[in-house]
């Protein structure tokens, strides 16, 4: 039987900037999540589990003017950066085979939130209101039905039988309730919480856990020479006599800075993913 494989979007899009740093990348953004995902699909003896679905989870941007509370401006929250941004991401979704966008709704309160830590140093009396600058608020807003929706497919595909595994990216105990009756009606069930750790309580209620993305630490070390081999190269510092300077390395633009692994399903993978998105 098929793995569905269920991705709260607030959750993986945080994990995302602290792996990858920040980006507005949203085609990257996508293809990451489309290529990390079907890795789950792979199985002991190079076997490869069939996908039922890709189910994404996030709520669209608030489309709304609201004036600045220091600045006295008007600001259009719709065409904010981080709402082009995940509007973005949305659209790019939607192209993928076999990925379905799942949308709640974003819950707005009509107040604006001072940053925690401006809070205390403005209680503590270090910072004056008069020195707050204007990224220091932001506008409250809280997403409502994304863990409802998450909870109903995951009790639907158990009780249809549709899926023998779901794998849950997400990294909340908001789920355990959900897992548990999936397990109970003998789901096998994966948390990828994208290398955060996570509380005994969730270990308890899961049946295995597993990160598909890079490691913190070789995500950061992939971005860093990715970054130095599109700057120019610095001017070599004047040498004497037959001293020859030591020549920089470089970065080919296809050769993958991690470790392959198993060639095979590892080349099958990429070509699953150049079919399903039509670049093949």
């Amino acid at each position: 039987m098929p793995t569905a494989i269920m991705v709260d979007g607030g959750f993986f899009l945080r994990r995302y900037r602290i792996l990858k740093g920040h980006t507005l990348d949203t085609r990257q953004v996508a293809k990451d999540l489309f290529t990390w995902s079907l890795k789950h699909l792979e199985g002991k003896n190079n076997e490869l589990r069939e996908l039922y679905r890709i189910f994404y989870y996030d709520c669209p941007p608030l489309d709304k003017k609201v004036f600045h509370p220091l600045t006295k401006e008007l600001v259009d929250l719709g065409k904010s950066e981080e709402a082009v941004f995940r509007s973005g991401v949305h659209s790019e979704l939607r192209k993928l085979r076999k990925v379905a966008l799942r949308q709640g709704r974003l819950a707005d309160y009509g107040n604006w939130v001072l940053e925690p830590i401006k809070l205390k140093q403005l209680i503590a009396g270090t910072i004056l209101a008069a020195e707050l600058q204007p990224q220091d608020v932001s506008y409250e807003v809280r997403q409502k039905g994304v863990d409802m929706r998450i909870g109903l497919d995951i009790a639907s595909l158990t009780f249809k039988k549709q899926v023998d595994q779901i794998v849950l990216i997400a990294g909340d105990a908001d789920f355990v309730p959900a897992a548990k009756l999936a397990r109970r009606e003998g789901i096998d069930f994966i948390l990828d919480p994208m290398w955060k750790e996570i509380s005994d309580e969730l270990h308890e209620h899961i049946d295995g856990l597993k990160s598909t993305c890079p490691r913190p630490g070789v995500a950061r070390r992939h971005r860093d020479a990715e970054e130095a081999h599109h700057e120019p190269a610095a001017a070599a510092p004047p040498v004497g006599g037959d001293v020859k300077p030591f020549p920089a390395r470089e970065f080919p633009r296809n050769q993958p800075l991690v470790p392959q692994g198993r060639a095979p399903m590892r080349r099958f993978l990429e070509r699953r993913v150049a079919i399903e998105e039509g670049n093949s």
